[in-house]
């Protein structure tokens, strides 16, 4: 139980957030309009009962103040401009650099999965395996620490 006395979201709860922050993230690209209104149309249009709407709203809020940050922690660890990636792999290292950066709470190794799960499942056939060496990469810079705690065949 958390600190207020509700129940810590499910790995599933999560994984789903996970998933509409994705759809909200292309939504926000492609359409041009806050996020801000991009999360309430998201909101109004999606059943987002099963999913952590907590997580949902702060990783939104997050990369759209910290989209430019998120974009320069990840640029050393790319072999392109961050342009030139796809859609889907764009959102998907942001989602995972907020994570990584912002979220201490939760395990490296989590993100870099649920980051590979929701590449294989929205984004090009191979694209998981760029995905995984980025945020593999930006986990050794950003959680030193903890990264370096984890032997190397204990990563993903």
């Amino acid at each position: 139980m958390s600190e207020e006395g509700l129940l810590e979201p499910t790995a599933s709860q999560r994984h789903r957030a996970r998933e509409a922050v994705i759809q909200a993230l292309y939504q926000w690209e492609l359409s041009g309009y806050p996020m801000t209104q991009v999360e309430a149309l998201f909101r109004a249009d999606n059943n987002l009962k099963r999913a952590d709407l907590a997580f949902f709203h702060q990783a939104l809020r997050a990369i759209d103040e910290g989209h430019e940050g998120f974009v320069d922690a990840l640029k050393p660890h790319l072999n392109r401009d961050f342009q030139e990636l796809t859609p889907i792999e764009r959102n998907i290292l942001l989602i995972g650099a907020y994570e990584l950066i912002d979220r201490i709470d939760i395990p490296f190794k989590v993100v870099i999965s649920e980051a590979v799960s929701l590449c294989k499942k929205f984004g090009t056939t191979d694209g998981h395996k760029f995905v995984n060496g980025v945020l593999d990469r930006l986990a050794a810079a950003a959680r030193n620490v903890e990264f370096n705690a984890q032997g190397p065949r204990d990563r993903i």
